[in-house]
């Protein structure tokens, strides 16, 4: 394709998981031209390409996007395959545009418009939406490039099962969620560790009777509704919230002592090409797996609106420094639950009737566009 050629495009939503999806609904019940960006090769490989065994902490019954619930019992916890398959139907069912395998690699503003590149493609728009989590490279410690070549490392990100694993001692590396509740499955066939401290954990069993239908309602009721950033305990607590690991929610600490998982301190560094502790002692293992999450992926936007640490900057997904610019799927966009399922539609109701505000009337209608009943 002629790099000086632009497909010029009204709104562009950049990410096509749930949060981009849900920005396209909102976008076309109001009738707006968009086109959705995805970097997969399909919808929903961003569940499908996860652990084999994950499953969602919430019941399916509050799984669902704008305008489809989820199928099936509300009360069962949807696995990673039936989150892909959702989304697969949601966008077939809405008829989302959405192009995938296409990865925006540059992203700035010349005039007026946002200009866009990915790979030899460019694209123009008046609006962006940038539909995706803080999150989105695996963060591995650089020690571990100087452990022996000889034992097998994964982060979280690549791991499926355990038969990607050589025989011998598995050493899980961080004492979160994913941490948790890969070291219990590999505990099935291997000797396994886990390294780290967990940071809390969820005080009650959230596939009983009494959590499916009490205390999950409780748990929106708070992270949809009080701890938002309307509120003075949400903005007192945003901070802490945005930088503390998640607590344990199905996994307690008991669960890891009852599969076998032996607990051992924090790795320090590397000795002899072998972990090393806080307690300086090293432990002889065949296989590291690095539960230790992600780092932003924003450094391809080029533009003036992140704050000392990398962080965007904005007011409830409005980045109002740079007119037309949008945020959907952050921690925290505006309340605890933005960049979970229960809350990301109404964050992407809110940014979809922002740009509908200041669209120019005879632009509310464009050659990417779905209708929604």
């Amino acid at each position: 394709m002629n790099s000086s050629y632009s497909e010029a495009i009204e709104t562009i939503v950049i990410g096509g998981g749930q949060a981009g999806l849900a920005v396209g609904y909102h976008l076309a019940k109001r009738g707006l031209g968009f086109q959705i960006l995805d970097a997969n090769l399909r919808i929903g490989d961003a569940w499908r390409n996860r652990w084999d065994s994950l499953r969602l902490f919430n019941p399916a019954r509050y799984a669902g996007l704008p305008g489809m619930r989820f199928p099936g019992r509300g009360d069962t916890f949807p696995t990673r395959q039936q989150m892909a398959d959702y989304l697969v139907d949601y966008a077939q069912r809405f008829q989302l545009p959405v192009r995938n395998g296409i990865r925006v690699d540059r992203l700035w503003k010349d005039g007026g418009r946002f200009l866009m590149t990915a790979g030899e493609r460019r694209f123009e728009s008046r609006n962006v939406v940038v539909a995706m989590a803080n999150y989105q490279v695996p963060r591995v410690p650089s020690l571990a490039g100087k452990l022996h070549p000889g034992i097998v490392q994964l982060h979280s990100h690549d791991y499926r099962n355990p038969t990607q694993l050589q025989q011998g001692t598995v050493l899980v590396v961080g004492v979160g969620n994913s941490g948790a509740e890969i070291a219990i499955e590999v505990a099935r066939t291997h000797p396994a560790c886990i390294s780290g401290t967990e940071s809390g954990h969820v005080p009650w069993r959230i596939e009983s009777l009494a959590s499916r239908f009490l205390m999950s309602r409780l748990v929106r009721l708070i992270g949809h509704h009080i701890l938002t950033v309307k509120t003075p305990m949400g903005r007192r607590l945003r901070p802490k919230l945005l930088t503390r690991a998640t607590p344990l929610v199905r996994v307690k600490p008991n669960d890891l002592v009852d599969a076998g998982v032996t607990r051992v301190p924090r790795v320090v560094g590397v000795r002899n090409g072998l972990p090393l502790f806080a307690d300086d002692r090293t432990l002889d293992v065949q296989n590291v797996i690095w539960c230790t999450g992600y780092r932003h992926d924003f450094p391809w936007i080029d533009l003036p609106i992140f704050d000392e640490n990398g962080e965007p900057l904005h007011e409830e997904g409005v980045v109002e420094k740079i007119p037309g610019m949008y945020f959907v799927g952050l921690h925290f966009l505006y309340s605890m639950s933005s960049a979970t399922l229960i809350g990301v539609g109404r964050d992407a109701e809110r940014v979809a009737k922002v740009i509908a505000r200041r669209m120019p009337a005879e632009m509310m209608s464009g050659p990417a566009r779905s209708r929604v009943a």
